[in-house]
């Protein structure tokens, strides 16, 4: 793999460039933890609704157990070179009770309704309170965009 130079960017396109990736990308890690059991990682589905994201996996997943219990949670686009990190508390809707715009663009999104499935699903809903995004050392300083969540620059 060749390095290619790094151009840095300020907080406004990094801003920018966050927005876009969240709304076109398909897959991001979500971090969980447990207070008796520890870290938990999973790469899931997301849906940006241009506010929060909206994740869904199985019911008895080790996912949906830790956010029951800690919904501080932390999610991070699957790109080591260009890295997004987001921060916040997630919420948790069994399928029957998700709000039905959220579930529609989800399923329109992945052409996949867990609400349609035989065994249980939970949708999973963080909106973000602090955002990280930076491309490599030369953008390490002013990596948050996002703080207390509002969007900086």
């Amino acid at each position: 793999m060749q390095a290619t130079e790094i151009i840095r960017r300020n907080t406004a396109e990094r801003r920018r460039d966050t927005l876009e990736r969240l709304g076109s990308e398909r897959d991001i890690w979500v971090s969980t933890a447990h207070p008796e059991h520890g870290p938990h990682q999973v790469p899931l589905w997301f849906l940006w609704d241009g506010r929060a994201m909206w994740m869904c996996t199985s019911a008895d997943s080790a996912t949906v157990r830790n956010v029951r219990k800690e919904p501080r949670v932390r999610l991070a686009l699957p790109d080591t070179v260009d890295v997004v990190l987001l921060q916040g508390e997630a919420k948790w809707y069994p399928a029957r009770e998700v709000p039905e715009d959220a579930a529609d663009a989800f399923a329109d999104k992945f052409g996949w309704d867990p609400r349609r499935e035989e065994t249980p699903f939970v949708y999973l809903r963080v909106e973000p309170r602090t955002v990280r995004a930076w491309r490599g050392v030369p953008e390490l300083g002013g990596r948050v965009v996002m703080r207390d969540g509002a969007w900086l620059g």
